[in-house]
C-alpha cells in the first residue's frame, strides 16, 4: 500500500514540479532553458523510480524508507516550487528550482546509505 502511494506521490511530484517550473518561467523567452530546468527538476523523481526498481532485495527496512521519501519529497518539493510560483514575488525565484534537486537528492542518498547500512549490520 505505501509503495502504491511513494510510486503515485512521484507521478503527481514530477509532473507538478515540471508544470510549476514552466508557470514560472513562463515570460522567459529560452525554450531550451526551460527544457532544461524542467529536466532538473526531475530528477529527484527519476532517481526514487530507480531505486524503487533496484529495491526488489532491499530489506523491508529500507524499502519503507524509500516509499516514505517518495511522499515527503513530493509534498516538500511541490510546496516550495508552489510557494515560489504563487507566493510573493522574487527577484530570483530560479534559485529554488536550482537548489532544491541536488538538496532532494543528497536527502535520499543519505537516508537510503544510513538504513541499508544499519540494517546490513544488524543482519
Amino acid at each position: 500500500m505505501l509503495r502504491k502511494a511513494g510510486l503515485l506521490a512521484i507521478v503527481l511530484g514530477g509532473v507538478g514540479s515540471v508544470t510549476l517550473t514552466l508557470y514560472t518561467g513562463r515570460r522567459n523567452p529560452s525554450a531550451l532553458l526551460m527544457a532544461v530546468f524542467a529536466i532538473w527538476v526531475l530528477l529527484p523523481f527519476v532517481a526514487l523510480a530507480v531505486a524503487d526498481a533496484m529495491s526488489t532485495n532491499w530489506s523491508a527496512l529500507t524499502r519503507t524508507v524509500l516509499y516514505a521519501l517518495m511522499i515527503v519529497i513530493t509534498i516538500d518539493t511541490l510546496g516550495i516550487y508552489g510557494y515560489v510560483a504563487f507566493g510573493p514575488s522574487r527577484p530570483q525565484p530560479a534559485f529554488w528550482f536550482l537548489v532544491v534537486p541536488p538538496a532532494s537528492l543528497l536527502l535520499i542518498a543519505i537516508l537510503l546509505r544510513t538504513v541499508a547500512g544499519i540494517t546490513k549490520s544488524r543482519s
